[in-house]
């Protein structure tokens, strides 16, 4: 099969997808981070299930998408992983901009800024325009840890308690499974009710914006805290994407440079209370319409 420039795609990229009825969301730009490839707490199928549902014209992967300090200590890598490798360059292939804002956990990525592979390009930070004419600064965002203080969940979220926690929520959701439950994360319920993780995020979301400020840029988008968010700090709108580990959150922009949150996880739970889309449902819908 070929691509829109008409290349032709190769084999082990254009393999069969699973069959789907969902119309396909159509945004200008759209912002993921903190994936964590190689990680047990990587929800690959949650964001699979996403990039198969959406098409944009620019794809950001703002950092961490690979969990390099993870890999050193004992190599996971199960088939979603790779699925999610092969959907990405899938849609560098097909048409799609991708970028790939190298975070501290893919730190091994950073040498290679300026540089392309499969159609993804590797960079330290980018500045995206948005469709109303507003300068953004993408970054991954760890590099502002050093001018705000540390709080005390900040060195909880580094260390093995953090991925303990992380692993209690694999465990967690495995059981919710077997009861046809949707995905829950506890590990994002309790940061959002810890009083330090809450004055921590609040430290970075500020010095994120002073720095934006200096760069004489319009907005910032960053992951890293893995808290999706949209702010206004001063003249400065403050954006993270949140992460595919704890809260499956994403970023986009439509066509008219409108951007906001998408969060896949509660959309799953709202649409496991719905009626299953069908071809009969969709043709249902057809003569509603008409």
């Amino acid at each position: 099969m070929a691509n829109r420039s008409g290349k032709t795609l190769p084999s082990w990229l254009d393999l069969p997808e699973p069959r789907s009825f969902r119309p396909k969301r159509r945004y200008r730009t759209v912002w993921i981070s903190d994936i964590h490839l190689g990680t047990r707490g990587c929800n690959a199928e949650l964001l699979l299930d996403f990039l198969r549902a959406t098409e944009c014209e620019t794809l950001y992967l703002v950092g961490d998408i690979v969990d390099g300090w993870r890999l050193r200590k004992g190599w996971y890598w199960p088939d979603a992983h790779n699925e999610v490798v092969r959907r990405l360059l899938k849609m560098a292939h097909r048409g799609t901009h991708v970028v790939l804002v190298a975070g501290n956990h893919d730190e091994m990525l950073r040498p290679y800024a300026g540089m392309s592979f499969g159609g993804v390009e590797v960079a330290l930070e980018a500045i995206h325009t948005t469709a109303d004419g507003r300068r953004l600064l993408v970054t991954h965002g760890d590099g502002f840890d050093a001018v705000v203080l540390y709080a005390r969940w900040l060195a909880f979220l580094g260390d093995k308690a953090y991925s303990l926690l992380l692993r209690l929520n694999v465990v967690l959701n495995a059981v919710r499974r077997r009861f046809k439950l949707p995905y829950w994360s506890l590990s994002a319920y309790l940061k959002k009710r810890v009083k330090n993780a809450v004055q921590f995020i609040g430290a970075f979301e500020e010095a994120v914006a002073h720095a934006a400020r200096d760069r004489q840029v319009d907005g910032v988008v960053c992951g890293h805290i893995h808290s999706a968010e949209i702010r206004q700090i001063g003249e400065i709108t403050y954006y993270n994407d949140g992460d595919w580990v704890e809260s499956c959150t994403a970023l986009v922009e439509d066509r008219a440079g409108t951007i906001s949150i998408v969060d896949w996880a509660e959309e799953h739970r709202m649409a496991a209370q719905r009626p299953a889309f069908t071809p009969e449902t969709a043709i249902e819908m057809e003569e509603e319409q008409a």
